[in-house]
């Protein structure tokens, strides 16, 4: 990677830097999203295990019920943790999250069923959720926020695309997990405690992290704002104060993206599963298809979004959402399966161009005095809100409306969404990172000079 920054690009030892930034950022991603794709590939058997026996369709809900909970603390988890990176370091947020992460996943591994201790069991989930919802919650700004602000200003898009590169990858590795899992296993094994075996593998995976994050140093930025002395005493309060209208342009972007996220890559194989008939082997193939797709396609955005601009790529996207998701659902529903490859491909394709650019533009409307609390608060709440309720909301939806396509058109309603919200943000491509909002003293443009040269 090459370009402008804070550091010399042409520096070895700072290239070196950057590639273990890259892991160290993405690492946390992949185990994040591993976790939770896992539980959502596997919501029909956790239904099963950890729930009374009864009504299937109860027992999906319960499920996806603890999904949304966990959900509902993140801006929590986004309060604590993005105020802690603002004033700390991204650093800091970086090694907490992934170990609260490890943990929780563990205790999940190793839970009795309902069979073993009763009501105590979905109690115990629910615990374990919450802990993952919390740490969540402050992922997305650490990682985002150090991606960005270790990135070359000219391929900050491209370096911030390993982002969601690494969400990708965690999707794919569960999808493959679940794949094979229910190839060499019955339905009776899985149900037996086969099922333990993804979420204990999330373990080694969150200590390697844990391991790279305790190696790396903060951004040139941060340490930017610490030498000038101007790190923010309530980056909560500014944010409210200072950045409203950014929040809510990340507001909007994040929801463009989270809700597309979890209908494509959460929602959509419990519904090729339950609503179309498909076997769970076949649903999680598509998955994986689909997640293999996207890690292609998520760095070529990040590296138009370079070249073009950043509006021009997640209007294509928003466009392309509102116009192709209903048909992409009716084409789903025909019995073929060329035409469920190519529904699922299609879907994938637009949100990886989403995924290759949302975070790059977020990152550059905020200040750095507040944007780690700024990315993680609007990244949660949104997550919260739409996000982690939208797989229950569509469970309900087809069952009241009897309409096959609900999820079509609540993603060109998203659609919508991301078009307003990218005609709403000004063009961010290049701009200095550190900005005006973060020039609190005398000594802060000398010191801004000399930790960027290349800033003019």
């Amino acid at each position: 990677m090459s370009g402008a920054h804070p550091a010399d690009a042409t520096d070895l030892a700072y290239k070196k830097g950057l590639q273990k930034s890259v892991a160290a950022g993405s690492i946390g991603v992949l185990v994040h999203w591993f976790d939770w794709a896992v539980y959502a590939y596997m919501a029909t058997t956790i239904a099963a295990i950890f729930f009374p026996e009864g009504d299937e369709t109860a027992g999906l809900l319960a499920t996806f019920a603890v999904f949304a909970v966990s959900f509902l603390v993140r801006p929590l988890g986004a309060i604590i943790f993005g105020r802690l990176g603002d004033k700390l370091g991204r650093k800091v947020t970086l090694s907490v999250v992934i170990l609260a992460m490890a943990a929780s996943t563990l205790v999940l591994g190793i839970l009795p069923t309902y069979e073993t201790i009763g009501m105590l069991a979905p109690i115990l989930l629910i615990v374990t959720r919450i802990v993952q919802g919390l740490a969540a919650g402050g992922e997305f700004g650490s990682a985002a926020a150090f991606l960005g602000e270790f990135s070359p200003r000219k391929r900050r898009g491209f370096g911030c695309s390993w982002l969601e590169f690494g969400s990708l990858l965690g999707f794919l590795l569960a999808s493959l997990v679940v794949f094979v899992l229910t190839q060499a296993l019955s339905p009776e094994q899985v149900l037996a405690g086969g099922w333990r075996i993804p979420f204990l593998i999330t373990v080694p995976l969150g200590l390697v992290g844990l391991y790279i994050r305790r190696k790396i140093e903060d951004t040139p930025e941060f340490e930017a704002l610490q030498k000038m002395e101007t790190v923010s005493e309530s980056p909560l309060r500014e944010v409210f104060t200072r950045n409203p209208k950014q929040f809510l342009q990340t507001c909007g972007m994040e929801i463009f993206m989270n809700v597309t996220f979890y209908v494509v890559l959460v929602y959509l194989l419990t519904y090729q599963e339950t609503e179309l008939g498909f076997d769970a082997g076949r649903a999680a193939l598509l998955s994986t298809l689909a997640s293999a797709l996207g890690l292609i396609i998520v760095p070529l955005s990040g590296i138009a979004s370079d070249k073009f601009g950043r509006k021009p790529v997640l209007m294509t996207a928003a466009i392309s959402l509102t116009v192709l998701a209903v048909p992409l659902f009716m084409l789903m529903q025909v019995q073929s399966s060329l035409a469920a490859f190519v529904s699922t491909f299609g879907l994938a394709f637009i949100l990886a161009i989403i995924l290759g650019t949302h975070a790059v533009t977020v990152v550059e409307l905020f200040p750095t005095r507040t944007r780690q609390t700024g990315l993680s608060i609007a990244y949660a709440l949104t997550a919260a809100l739409f996000a982690g309720t939208a797989p229950y909301a569509l469970t309900w939806l087809i069952e009241n409306t009897g309409s096959m396509l609900s999820p079509g058109f609540f993603l060109a309603v998203v659609g919508v969404v991301g078009i307003i919200t990218v005609v709403s943000i000004p063009e961010t491509k290049g701009v200095d990172l550190l900005k005006d909002d973060d020039l609190d003293t005398p000594t802060a443009t000398s010191a801004r000079t000399a930790t960027d040269p290349a800033a003019s």
